[in-house]
Order: structure tokens, then sequence, then C-alpha cells
């Protein structure tokens, strides 16, 4: 004869079944979704020649331009106009260039009290061991290098400073908003090959809405184991 359930057996098998079906109607926890990996920096392809990877080009106030672990360093000349202190002075304008490793640094002084403009998209760069093309400057990206570069405006007597490098030598920062480029002259063994190496701009003013060239070419004189 069976036998009849207690009121604490009931509960004894309410609560199993109350267990068993909150187990089954329970989720485990949400699946964690993975990160994208951050944007990975172009590597250097040391078949080129270039090994270095370069984001700006900042100015030195070493007497030898270059990186702290170059294995090879530069001496230049400024060959045309010819000058020993890199300079270019006329009525208009008044200029001083520094060569680097990295890229051609330059400061203009309008001399005037009317305004300047460097019209970039005009001007040219010269590169070692290569030929003329489209230059970048400070705030050139990877974007830009087949859009139009505005002009930059020189108020009266006002100083600009900037860097100037070849346009192709812009590499693409992956999504990032900063200047990535191959350096204008290697510090590694290949720095051998750029010796007598020539570079140099045309840089392309507007002057009282005339366009005037200006040209200065370098080249390097020697170079040097560290």
């Amino acid at each position: 004869m069976a036998r009849t359930p207690t009121p604490w057996n009931r509960l004894v098998a309410l609560g199993l079944a109350f267990g068993v079906f909150a187990a089954g109607c329970s989720s485990g926890p949400a699946p964690k979704t993975e990160q994208p990996p951050p944007n990975p920096v172009p590597k250097a392809n040391a078949g080129t020649g270039f090994t270095r990877i370069v984001s700006g080009a900042e100015d030195s106030v070493s007497a030898i331009p270059g990186s702290p672990d170059a294995q090879y360093y530069y001496r230049f000349r400024q060959i045309e106009p010819a000058s020993e202190r890199f300079t270019l002075l006329d009525r208009d304008l008044s200029f001083y260039f520094k060569p680097s490793p990295d890229a051609l640094h330059f400061q203009v002084e309008n001399r005037q009290a009317r305004p300047v403009w460097i019209e970039w998209d005009r001007s040219t760069f010269f590169a070692p061991h290569a030929g003329a093309g489209k230059l970048a400057h400070s705030s050139t990206r990877w974007r830009d290098r087949n859009g139009v570069q505005a002009p930059t405006q020189i108020v009266g007597l006002q100083r600009y400073g900037d860097y100037l490098l070849p346009v192709d030598y812009l590499l693409d920062p992956a999504g990032r908003d900063e200047q990535l480029h191959r350096p204008l002259l290697p510090e590694d063994a290949s720095a051998l090959q750029f010796t007598d190496a020539e570079f140099g701009v045309d840089l392309v003013f507007r002057i009282e809405d005339r366009f005037r060239t200006y040209s200065f070419r370098y080249r390097v004189a020697s170079v040097i184991p560290r």
C-alpha cells in the first residue's frame, strides 16, 4: 500500500524541483568580447635601405643632426645657393635651413609689412637618389598625399618654421592621426650609399599676387661612423 507523503517530504520534493528548474533557466556569464588589437605600426623595409620609421620630425639642437642610436651621421653642404651658413636673404624673405636625416628643417622670415604665402602644391622636393615630386610638411598626412594642400600665410614681419620631405615617403598610420614617414636618409650601414647624394626643394611663394620660386640644393659632404 502506497504511503502518503508527509508535509516534510512534499516540501523537500518541491525544493528539489525548484532548484532543477532554476538551474535550467539560468544563463551563464556573458561571453567576453575580444578587443581588437591596436593598429600596428608599419614595419620598415630593410630591402629599400630604410630601416627606420619616423613620426613627425623633431628639430635637434645638436651640432650633428641624427638619432642617438645612429650608426652613421652626416655632414651637409648647401650648394645652391652656395652658403656655409645654410641661409639666403633678399629684400622680401630671409631663410635658414637645417638638413637632417629625418627631414629638411627650415625657417623663413617675412621681411616686409604685407603677408606672403607658401604655395605647397606648387612646390617640389628633389629626393636623394630619386627624382622630383610633391613635398610634405609638418601638417601633411597620409590622407592628404593625393589632395590639395592649402597655402600657409606668413603675416608681415613674422617668422615661420617647418620641415619638408617627399610626399612619397609618407606611410599609412593605420587609422591614427600622426605623420609616419621614411626618413630622408638612413642611419645604418646603408648610409654609405648616400655619400655625395644631392637633394633639395623648390619653394614657391606668392608675394603681392606673383609667384616666386626659391631653389635650395644640398649635398651629403661626408658619411661618418659614429
